[in-house]
């Protein structure tokens, strides 16, 4: 029997036959470029019998909408079910928490995956992207967790605001740091903080690298002051690949949490295998 595993993201789709790392198949089909009747050619073209599917399928402007799954539950509840061809279709579900208000889709899988590397594991995840998720996990449910909108932020500030002139992407991890740190101890003053960025470069000549990497800091600085009551004295693990992932686990460890890493695409198959192995 051929089984496809499914990670259906807004701008990407990636699909591995019989969940084989290997046997990776990404394209720009995601959600952003699809109506609804464009997913089912798309599975049709894998001639699988079963098909597995996170993300932004089952999204409202997906293909058929996953209601989302109430918090606190486990990562990964009944998928929504349905013939396709030859193909049964089980999209997952996503999370939503009512109170505050929050909901997410696709990180229930890697965060499914994580738990299923790290059998009995409890704590705090992180899971930086766009919308960065915490999500707190206990005896193998998702008890509660918070996005925060910093990675957007950041894209808007870098490529929409007056620091568009001033920022440039570089590795500089000490103006990092130190930003981090200014923004835990004075989160208030980070909207002061960024518009001086482009008044050093003006006037002191500020690097374009290192104003790049302080603005990141401040935001994510911001971030952990505010999600302090989430990953302080928890274990904590966080989830991603890349240069976000690293500033994050950079910033956590600078303030004594020593996070674990785990690769995003590890954990979206595992949580994915999962999910099909639960069938």
């Amino acid at each position: 029997m051929t089984w496809l595993a499914v990670d259906w993201g807004t701008s990407r789709l990636r699909i591995w036959k019989n969940g084989n790392r290997d046997a990776l198949i990404e394209t720009d089909q995601g959600m952003n470029v699809l109506g609804a009747d464009d997913y089912a050619p798309i599975i049709a073209a894998h001639d699988a019998e079963i098909a597995v599917v996170c993300g932004m399928a089952g999204a409202r402007q997906g293909w058929r909408e996953a209601p989302y799954s109430t918090v606190p539950c486990t990562p990964h509840h009944a998928p929504l079910t349905f013939q396709s061809g030859r193909t049964r279709v089980h999209i997952l579900p996503g999370l939503s928490q009512s109170s505050p208000a929050d909901v997410m889709r696709g990180e229930e899988t890697q965060i499914a995956g994580f738990l299923a590397l790290n059998e009995g594991w409890d704590g705090v995840i992180c899971l930086p992207g766009t919308h960065t998720k915490w999500a707190h996990v206990s005896a193998g449910e998702v008890v509660s967790f918070q996005t925060f909108m910093t990675g957007e932020l950041f894209a808007l500030l870098s490529e929409a605001s007056v620091l568009r002139h001033t920022l440039r992407q570089g590795h500089a991890p000490e103006a990092f740091a130190d930003a981090v740190d200014t923004a835990m101890s004075r989160p208030a003053a980070i909207a002061a903080q960024l518009f001086r960025l482009r008044a050093e470069n003006l006037l002191h000549d500020l690097a374009p690298d290192d104003a790049y990497a302080r603005a990141s800091g401040l935001l994510i600085g911001a971030e952990l002051a505010a999600a302090k009551p989430y990953w302080l004295g928890q274990q904590v693990a966080v989830i991603g690949t890349g240069q976000m992932a690293d500033n994050y686990a950079a910033a956590l460890a600078a303030q004594g949490a020593a996070p674990a890493r785990a690769d995003a695409t590890d954990t979206t198959l595992a949580g994915l295998k999962a999910a099909y192995e639960a069938l």
